[in-house]
């Protein structure tokens, strides 16, 4: 099993939080490591930020699920431990990224980040496929998504999947999903030009 932090929108979205630990306690899908980072503050450099939020809280997790809600685009806590995960830490590497869309988004599309292996054990059902390279077209698609990821997902090289929680959940789906991104977690290449967030917009 690969150890997994979850980043979320703690006040609107614990009880999808909560819905997914148990999932897993029933069927042993992933080491849980998440830890609340409420209390690094503001005030210090990205790179003190970065470091704080990488090598202490993020420490030997592997693959970092976000669950994306209504409001989580909008939190700097959820976008610092993006960041960190998409960077190699002085004591800890680079995470995986897998996306949740929750219910709340009002979006129940997709986007594969690990080829054609994914598109069969997830979405056997589909066979009409896109290509996305529009951020126009993105945020369309996922009006919630944090900016950072939106970044990612128009490089493709960051090998990032975003499903919707009706699919995710579903345990030997879930188990795909994390094991994909654990193995395709070295070879992506992220964007990180955008500054951290410095505050709460919403």
């Amino acid at each position: 099993m690969h150890k997994v932090f979850i980043t979320y929108h703690h006040k609107n979205d614990q009880f999808y939080k909560e819905s997914l630990l148990r999932i897993n306690e029933r069927h042993r899908i992933f080491i849980d490591k998440s830890v609340d980072t409420g209390d690094i503050s503001d005030d210090l450099d990205d790179k003190t930020i970065r470091h704080i939020t990488r090598d202490d809280y993020l420490r030997d997790s592997t693959v970092t699920i976000l669950l994306v809600g209504a409001e989580t685009r909008y939190r700097k806590h959820v976008d610092w431990e993006l960041y960190s995960s998409m960077i190699d830490g002085s004591v800890n590497k680079k995470s995986g990224i897998l996306v949740i869309n929750l219910p709340s988004t009002g979006s129940e599309l997709c986007h594969t980040g690990h080829g054609s292996r994914e598109k069969g054990v997830i979405y056997p059902e589909f066979s009409n496929w896109i290509t996305v390279d529009t951020r126009a077209e993105f945020e369309r698609r996922y009006p919630c998504m944090p900016e950072r990821i939106t970044d990612n997902l128009l490089t493709h090289k960051a090998h990032i999947s975003v499903a919707p929680w009706a699919k995710a959940t579903k345990p030997d789906k879930l188990r795909f999903l994390i094991n994909a991104t654990f193995e395709d977690r070295k070879k992506c290449t992220c964007d990180l030009h955008r500054n951290i967030r410095r505050q709460n917009s919403c």
